[in-house]
């Protein structure tokens, strides 16, 4: 007892350090996303003051008015929450599958499987964007949903895999034998025993994979050329942005209806996020 009390002194300035520093991370953070908001619910006559004000005294719906009286809106809605949740699933079922495969078996240029990964994660994707354009063009996935759900399958597999390969390699094999003893198929264990135990790994990458999915605008913008009922969200966002003057209540508004998403994602998974980026961590 005297010695906690002699250390606790020692110890309680350094953890309030970290305390206030954490809290200063999160306010730095969090304060694009508060004018973001803000910035939705000012009338237009304060959004365009010379002096702006972190607050508003009088909060206006105009901007989420003008966001939800587009005519294509729900169809942008529709087409993001597809892909987001395609991409997410079949990422996950593709990632589980390979992170297995790579972990408890033994075959030839494995070790080369793995570093291709790694470098596929390294090339940016703004490199590959000419290329997949004429991809999917010679393919005729141009101007469908299909030309952005492949690609972010493909961009989010490495991670996946690479992140998976640990919750699998954490599971002993002497689990999968005593299955085998008990007559559990391999097929069985796959899916009764392993799968439950990395499924915080799986929320984690999808947690990755579906923000990425969800924001994207670069692929939006590269492969719906014509066809604009295949567009996604971020592309609503273009109608605010005027030759003359932009709308920037209406894009924040835009901006704050697509966040919301996200959020809800997240608060869905968020015990299981932790509990999966815990044990990427350990391993």
């Amino acid at each position: 007892m005297t010695a906690f009390r002699i250390r606790n002194p020692i110890r309680r300035p350094g953890r309030l350090a970290a305390e206030a520093g954490a809290l200063l991370v999160a306010a730095v953070v969090a304060f694009p996303l508060y004018w973001m908001v803000l910035s939705a619910f000012k009338p237009a006559g304060e959004i365009q003051s010379a002096e702006p004000r972190p607050w508003t005294l009088s909060p206006s719906l105009d901007s989420f008015r003008r966001v939800f009286e587009q005519q294509e809106f729900g169809r942008y809605f529709l087409n993001s929450l597809i892909v987001a949740c395609t991409v997410v699933l079949a990422s996950a079922l593709i990632a589980f599958l390979a992170a297995t495969a790579v972990t408890r078996f033994r075959f030839r240029f494995r070790t080369t499987l793995l570093i291709m990964f790694l470098v596929a994660q390294m090339v940016p994707i703004e490199a590959l964007t000419i290329p997949l354009f004429f991809l999917m063009r010679d393919v005729g996935q141009l101007n469908t949903l299909g030309s952005l759900i492949l690609p972010h399958i493909a961009f989010s597999l490495p991670f996946a895999i690479w992140m998976l390969r640990g919750f699998v390699k954490a599971v002993p094999e002497a689990l999968a034998e005593q299955a085998s003893i008990d007559g559990a198929s391999r097929t069985r264990f796959l899916w009764q025993i392993l799968f439950p135990l990395v499924f915080p790994g799986l929320v984690a990458t999808s947690v990755f994979s579906f923000i990425s999915t969800w924001n994207d605008f670069l692929f939006a913008k590269s492969f719906i050329i014509s066809d604009t009922s295949q567009s996604t969200l971020p592309m609503a966002l273009l109608v605010f942005f005027k030759p003359d003057e932009n709308d920037w209540g209406g894009i924040m508004a835009g901006s704050t209806v697509m966040t919301i998403p996200v959020l809800v994602f997240f608060v869905l998974v968020q015990r299981r996020l932790v509990s999966g980026l815990g044990g990427a961590v350990k391993d």
